[in-house]
């Protein structure tokens, strides 16, 4: 967990970091973000199962008569992207210990990720019951994350996928290390885009699938290291 350490302290002022290797993780899922909206856009009626900004946008688009979006497919990403994070608020009454939280959401994200993968690769996704399916799944997943990850309110990385916020303070903030970490959950939702519509356009989108699911499995078994004090 070296590197992830060094990556979370060096994105703080020296000694200021106590939240251990979270935010490096967090930088993960960012990364994470963009693979699985990169699938949705591209491959499940131009939606988002993450960026819930962009769908109430397409919402509108869609009912004011925009041939090429789909108002039930915006509707089903909202309904389930409130619906995991609605879920992710109940677990947090029960569990006292957000780190913990964070790992078992992080679990439950990469095994709704897997089913998804499975569908796709058993049933494709261009038919309406598949798109259904994997709306539901990726969407519902990326709620809970984004819950998850707002708990643990780390400095400048509790949102994992709406940046607006996020430019705007990187432009109007002096330099720091604020600036630095937002700068690299800006690149990490690039490349994790980039990387996403690559495999999805070349490949398919059960590569992009399988790419976010390495990660999360990577953050939920990085997170077990994490102690209650945010120390390896």
């Amino acid at each position: 967990m070296g590197g992830l350490r060094w990556v979370s302290d060096a994105l703080f002022v020296r000694g200021e970091n106590r939240h251990g290797i979270l935010p490096a993780l967090l930088i993960v899922l960012t990364a994470t973000t963009g693979l699985v909206d990169a699938v949705s856009f591209l491959g499940l009626n131009r939606v988002f199962v993450a960026n819930m900004t962009g769908n109430v946008v397409f919402l509108g688009f869609a009912l004011a008569g925009d041939s090429q979006l789909s108002a039930w497919a915006s509707l089903l990403a909202l309904a389930a992207f409130v619906s995991g994070a609605w879920s992710a608020g109940r677990l947090a009454g029960r569990m006292r210990d957000v780190r913990r939280e964070f790992t078992a959401l992080t679990v439950a994200h990469a095994v709704l990720v897997a089913v998804a993968l499975m569908v796709a690769w058993l049933a494709g996704y261009r038919e309406t019951g598949a798109q259904v399916a994997l709306i539901g799944l990726l969407g519902y997943g990326m709620g809970m994350q984004n819950a998850a990850a707002h708990r643990l309110a780390v400095p400048d990385l509790i949102t994992i996928t709406v940046l607006t916020s996020t430019l705007t303070r990187l432009a109007v903030d002096p330099p720091g290390r604020a600036g630095l970490r937002r700068s690299v959950l800006v690149a990490a939702l690039f490349c994790g885009a980039l990387a996403g519509a690559a495999l999805h356009l070349n490949v398919g989108p059960v590569s992009a699938l399988a790419a976010a699911l390495i990660l999360l499995v990577t953050v939920a078994v990085a997170s077990r290291s994490v102690r209650h004090d945010g120390a390896r």
